[in-house]
């Protein structure tokens, strides 16, 4: 057999070197586009960086298909509350959680009665979110909120402005943007704050200079508390009171969360619960479907604070199970031991 010259077996395998230099994976972002672009040009000057370096970065993100199949089907969403309420009050969960707060007993207090939020709702916070540090997200955060900023136009905005936050923390050193992780939203550390909310909300809780919400957890409980506080929690007041009475049929199934009553209109409507609050403090009739029935409560203003963390009631309704069930276990004394002797 006659050998191939050596120019033309060279020029042969140009065409596969070039294409091998300059391609790219399937799932990263091609930075030539428009979006992209405009994107890097706008938030450029606000956030201390170029526009090259910030479509370098994105260059670097991958979008992920997971991520959009994730907030197609959030859990608020996709069951009932009965079966939402089970996820979050299995016993093992409250058992960790107690287990948890005896652990940092101290430094719950402390910031509790600094900021006055009870420490079993820092706690559940944190039971809800992350299972009390445990599982604060596989996800790239750039990764994250470059896919939801790019690929995902019904929230594209919210995204958008949540990528520019994150930018200005990886500007500050606060994060690498390349390492750090998070939910598939982009929420960060053991609380799962948002850039947006880390960058506002987040504290020294420890007092070294640095703000770390996955490692430290003085700054991780007093950042909780401060969301809360900032949000408009009052100390000493009540979360939610279950309910029973005439239900009118006029009553939603389904709340937007907002305080839209009183305490003196529900009860004028035939709602009957128990509360210390003026009959004129902020209320909202809340449904809490059962397997059977539907079954309602009453949330006021610190209940409304919850929400402010998550949007949904399911979620404000669990945090508050969790921080009730927590606070009964915490404050259960331990069984007597038997008494000594020989047995009958």
């Amino acid at each position: 057999m006659a050998k191939r010259p050596l120019l033309t077996l060279l020029c042969s395998l140009l065409p596969l070197t070039a294409i091998a230099a300059g391609a790219r994976p399937k799932d990263a972002f091609d930075t030539s586009r428009p979006d992209i672009l405009a994107f890097a040009d706008d938030v450029a000057p606000r956030v201390g960086m170029t526009p090259g370096q910030i479509v370098d970065l994105i260059g670097k993100a991958r979008s992920q298909n997971s991520i959009l199949e994730a907030m197609s089907r959030p859990a608020e969403r996709a069951v009932p509350w009965y079966d939402y309420r089970a996820r979050f009050l299995a016993e093992a969960r409250i058992a960790g959680g107690v287990a948890f707060w005896r652990e940092h007993r101290a430094q719950l207090e402390k910031v509790s009665a600094d900021r006055g939020v009870p420490a079993e709702y820092l706690v559940a916070i944190l039971g809800v979110e992350t299972l009390y540090g445990r599982q604060t997200g596989r996800y790239k955060v750039l990764d994250a909120l470059a896919t939801l900023s790019f690929d995902y136009p019904p929230r594209a905005p919210f995204f958008r402005s949540e990528l520019e936050n994150f930018l200005l923390m990886a500007k500050s050193g606060e994060v690498d943007a390349l390492a750090a992780t998070g939910s598939y939203a982009g929420a960060m550390g053991a609380p799962q704050f948002m850039p947006s909310s880390f960058r506002r909300f987040a504290v020294d809780g420890s007092g070294n200079g640095r703000r770390d919400l996955w490692k430290d957890w003085p700054d991780v409980f007093a950042s909780i508390a401060n969301y809360f506080v900032e949000h408009g929690w009052r100390t000493g007041e009540p979360v939610m009171a279950e309910c029973s009475g005439h239900h009118p049929s006029d009553d939603p199934l389904e709340t937007t969360v907002a305080l839209n009553d009183t305490v003196k209109a529900l009860r004028s409507r035939g709602y009957r619960f128990d509360t210390t609050l003026p009959p004129d403090a902020p209320a909202v009739l809340v449904p809490a479907e059962l397997p059977d029935a539907m079954s309602w409560r009453i949330g006021f203003q610190n209940w409304y604070v919850i929400t402010r963390y998550n949007r949904s009631p399911l979620y404000a309704m669990a945090v508050h199970d969790l921080a009730t069930a927590l606070r009964a276990r915490f404050e259960e004394r331990p069984a007597a031991p038997p008494p000594k002797g020989n047995a009958p």
